[in-house]
């Protein structure tokens, strides 16, 4: 379950970053008409960080995936292997699931 929560918080991490390279980008097309060598040169550092930070979120993608096909393989493997052992585990889940839907109402 751990593995799980990890996972779903890279993915908003990756989510966010995206958003914030996004405002970014607006940031450097809404001032790209303004004037000043110095603003000119910041803008240009920006412009390669931004490229950097999107090499590296798609990186991270990649690594996700491939984390989540082991994962998924791995399982695939386990309850082949386990069949009953499985099928005891998402009943008990089941069951408990059921018992606090009923506390519930």
């Amino acid at each position: 379950m751990e593995k799980l929560l990890d996972k779903q918080s890279e993915e908003r991490l990756i989510e966010d970053f995206k958003e914030v390279v996004a405002d970014a980008e607006s940031l450097l097309s809404i001032t790209a008409n303004t004037g000043g060598q110095k603003l000119a040169e910041a803008r240009t550092k920006a412009q390669e960080s931004i490229q950097a930070a999107k090499a590296a979120i798609g990186e991270s993608k990649t690594a996700l995936i491939d984390k989540a096909k082991a994962v998924t393989k791995d399982t695939d493997a386990y309850v082949h292997d386990n069949p009953w052992k499985s099928i005891g585990f998402a009943a008990s889940v089941g069951a408990i699931i059921g018992l606090l839907i009923g506390r519930r109402h």
